[in-house]
């Protein structure tokens, strides 16, 4: 019996097939893009007027590479900053803020249009801290918007804002816009970062 020649596999379009499998995946295959934290910095002011700010108006929030919290000179759980800020935030000291529901303490800030949250972290401090603590002073402003909303509008402030980003909101946009920045004035954001 005569052996057989074992038959050969063609592989001159082995490349043709890899080059258009690469081309095919490089097509259908999407990228994650990575997403910060969403902050609108300040316009620039000509001003060069020098503006002086009580330390009372500003609430301090330190974090170390520990991932400790430090506020207005104690140590704080990240659970009661929330709480701390809205106090700070809303505390109405000299008497001038008609809407806030604060101790009006004379120690503590004057005015929500005054006071100033003021954080600092150090280079160690974990990313996740770094967020958490953004995360809770963002939240105090947004609870006392929403009781100011809830109160002069009968409607919270994200639910104004989620109406006004709703393509098939039915109500007048240019109202709401306006009742949106009115809430923005009476209880402006002012967080500043400090390197």
């Amino acid at each position: 019996m005569a052996k057989r020649a074992a038959p050969e596999v063609n592989a001159g379009s082995m490349a043709d097939i890899a080059f258009l499998l690469l081309i095919f995946f490089l097509v259908t295959t999407t990228m994650e893009k990575d997403s910060g934290i969403n902050r609108k910095l300040p316009p620039i002011e000509e001003d060069n007027e020098e503006v002086i700010i009580k330390q009372k108006n500003i609430f301090t929030v330190l974090i170390n590479g520990n991932d400790q919290m430090l506020v207005e000179d104690e140590l704080m759980d990240i659970k009661n900053l929330r709480a701390a800020a809205v106090k700070f935030l809303d505390n109405g000291g000299d008497g001038s803020c008609t809407y806030c529901t604060g101790d009006r303490n004379p120690n503590s800030s004057d005015n929500p249009d005054k006071a100033i949250i003021s954080l600092k972290n150090e280079r160690l401090t974990s990313y996740g801290t770094y967020i958490a603590v953004q995360n809770e002073l963002v939240a105090a402003y947004n609870e006392l918007r929403n009781k100011r909303a809830k109160a002069q509008f009968g409607i919270t402030f994200l639910e104004m804002q989620k109406n006004y980003k709703d393509v098939n909101w039915l109500g007048n946009k240019e109202k709401l816009k306006e009742k949106i920045n009115q809430i923005k004035v009476d209880y402006p954001q002012k967080l500043s970062e400090v390197q």
